[in-house]
């Protein structure tokens, strides 16, 4: 199905791509909910354990149906070779690092908090090199990159600053010292961004949030060419990574209205920053698609769309700050986003809670930021939202 639908546009893939035929005429593939299959013949299950022919064997393998047809999906819809599926965003990245990533990794630009902390600390502990650059700091990625570095980690939008890296340019210097390109393309979506068009070598998301899209699921996922997913995949194996072949059908169900989903929360996210541009008690709005956001020309030029997401900086202090998120009333406190329903979080409570205070001054991320996680509401009953929050301070 995957090479069927692979010339087919993005909405197109999203709902066929992976989908197994089956007697009953269902258009969803069914769940298997088994933890292993069954042979007629030690030579056919050798058939399956050696490779030479594909097939289910065991569900923590990724053996499974639910599990295949939704990788196949997945690599559709970032142009991959292959996918594999992880119980959560961190598993993914995790598994990425240890297989790819053993002889260092930089890391350009602000990332999520676990993201972070996994590689400052665990990996640091297993002795494997990492290093951390401002994006103010490009001009020293060569110089580590000499080092023998073999992977250069980066988001784009960032989180929560929404810093937009240019792919291609960073793709370029990697590739010429012989390091792999990872891109976190969580915020951005692949119907925002295409990464691996670009020049990065694997797409990493945390599929719990945009392309779950409805808060109930768990997920992650690494796209890349076979070779490269052929060496996370015992990785995925032995640590025991793999999602449920229940979380497999639901995260399958979501993705076929991805782009619709996302289009909207485009649409509304850009409808909100340009109000609260103009809000006199907003310092300012960290949005891609506004004209005066720093990185505005390049997100035109690599992105498609520029996404639900907007950080905002209150005119206030850190109190004013939660006294704004604790009075909203459609937007809701949570640490996550990329749901139905708008969400709010201030990153120092949340994603990036415990870091030292001088790491995120130095990363730009204030006690008064706000990150806005726009959700399918009506875009006027969210602004009329964050206003009536704003005028209690």
């Amino acid at each position: 199905m995957q090479e069927e639908h692979k010339k087919a546009g993005l909405s197109t893939r999203c709902v066929h791509s992976g989908e197994l035929a089956n007697e009953h005429g269902s258009p969803h593939t069914p769940i298997f909910n088994s933890t292993t299959f069954t042979f007629n013949t030690t030579k056919d299950l050798l058939d399956v354990v050696d490779g030479h022919r594909p097939g289910s064997l065991y569900t923590r393998y990724g053996l499974n149906p639910s599990i295949i047809s939704l990788e196949t999906k997945l690599a559709a819809l970032e142009d991959a070779e292959a996918a594999l599926v992880f119980s959560s965003g961190m598993a993914a990245e995790a598994a990425l690092f240890l297989a790819l990533g053993r002889k260092g990794v930089v890391c350009i630009g602000d990332a999520y908090g676990g993201t972070l902390e996994l590689l400052n600390v665990q990996l640091r502990s297993l002795n494997i090199p990492v290093h951390f650059l401002l994006g103010s700091e490009l001009e020293k990625l060569e110089e580590l990159l000499q080092t023998g570095v073999e992977m250069v980690f980066f988001e784009t939008p960032t989180n929560p600053t929404i810093e937009i890296f240019d792919i291609k340019a960073i793709a370029d210097i990697a590739h010429m010292h012989g390091a792999l390109v990872a891109i976190d393309n969580t915020f951005a979506t692949p119907v925002n961004q295409k990464p691996i068009q670009l020049g990065a070598d694997i797409v990493v998301h945390s599929a719990t949030k945009y392309l779950g899209g409805h808060s109930d699921i768990t997920a992650g996922v690494v796209m890349g060419s076979k070779q490269h997913i052929g060496e996370i995949w015992a990785w995925r194996k032995n640590l025991g990574q793999m999602p449920a072949p229940e979380t497999a059908a639901l995260l399958s169900r979501s993705i076929k209205s991805l782009v619709l989903r996302v289009k909207r929360q485009n649409e509304s996210a850009l409808q909100i920053a340009t109000a609260l541009e103009k809000h006199p008690k907003i310092k300012r709005v960290l949005y891609p698609g506004l004209p005066s956001f720093a990185g505005h020309e390049l997100a035109r030029k690599q992105m498609s769309g520029f996404g639900g997401m907007i950080t905002i900086e209150v005119d206030g202090d850190y109190e004013q700050t939660v006294k704004v998120a604790d009075n909203l009333n459609i937007f809701r406190i949570a640490p996550s986003l990329g749901s139905a329903e708008s969400l709010c979080t201030q990153p120092v409570t949340t994603t990036h809670h415990g870091l030292p205070e001088e790491e995120l001054e130095r990363r730009g991320i204030t006690p008064s930021m706000i990150r806005l996680s726009v959700g399918f509401e009506d875009a006027e009953d969210l602004i009329e939202d964050l206003e009536q929050a704003l005028k209690n301070i």
